[in-house]
């Protein structure tokens, strides 16, 4: 495995002369080879923003990248910048009240984060269709976390998981993928929706593009690491019985 890259550092550029999807990818790149680690933000005590540069899960590596690239297109790539930016982006509306403030399923970041005005879901635009289901299963799995042994922050993931299931989200199904990869541009965020019994998405990772062809820049558990896949986007979700499709978000 190669050794992780070292972080970019603060720079003389604010990031202004490159758009955000080209800021993206090129800071997803120095992670290239960090190794892959589950729950790095599941430690004991009271929820607290976590910071881990070194080694990651697929979310906060996307996370992570988002936060420094809002850092520098605002000319502040800094440490306690960058710590606004990821608790910003990782929490409803930006503020830590325990451990369900945290944006566990994904619908629910990519709903909060739209609201927020760091993204935009593009998924209906592309061709989405809308779809709707039933979201159970962390309070399902309790024993997975730690922190739903406390029943108040079990009563708040259920009325989070409640509201979600109400919700519909649009959806493009993985046999339509190679239909409308052409629409989706280097830095989108994407978000892999599963069959798995009340869970929303099961994989997020970022849209580049090498030599034409559409793959993706993730924190992989198979590979072990941060890598692009050697697949194409549609032959990635072809490979993976549980995906079913695809959400796609688009930074601002």
């Amino acid at each position: 495995m190669k050794k992780p890259a070292t972080p970019p550092k603060n720079r003389q550029t604010t990031g202004q002369d490159f758009s955000p999807g080209d800021l993206i990818v090129e800071t997803g790149r120095f992670f290239l080879g960090a190794p892959y680690r589950e729950g790095t933000l599941e430690g004991p005590g009271r929820e607290k923003l976590i910071v881990n540069l070194h080694a990651f899960d697929c979310t906060t590596f996307v996370e992570t990248v988002l936060a420094l690239v809002r850092s520098a297109r605002f000319g502040k790539l800094r440490a306690p910048e960058f710590r606004r930016n990821l608790r910003y982006i990782r929490y409803r509306g930006g503020k830590i009240d325990g451990y369900a403030s945290r944006l566990h399923y994904f619908t629910d970041w990519i709903i909060d984060n739209q609201k927020k005005k760091t993204l935009k879901d593009v998924t209906r635009h592309l061709g989405g269709a809308r779809r709707q289901k039933e979201i159970h299963f962390m309070t399902t799995h309790r024993e997975r976390y730690a922190a739903l042994t406390h029943q108040n922050q079990a009563k708040r993931m259920r009325q989070t998981e409640r509201r979600l299931s109400r919700r519909s989200f649009y959806m493009i199904g993985k046999e339509r993928v190679s239909q409308i990869q052409d629409g989706i541009q280097p830095g989108d965020i994407l978000a892999f929706t599963t069959n798995q019994d009340g869970l929303d998405v099961a994989h997020v990772g970022l849209a580049v593009r090498e030599r034409g062809r559409l793959r993706l820049l993730h924190a992989s558990r198979r590979e072990g690491a941060v890598v692009v896949s050697a697949e194409t986007l549609p032959a990635y979700l072809r490979r993976r019985g549980n995906f079913t499709g695809i959400l796609v978000a688009r930074a601002l």
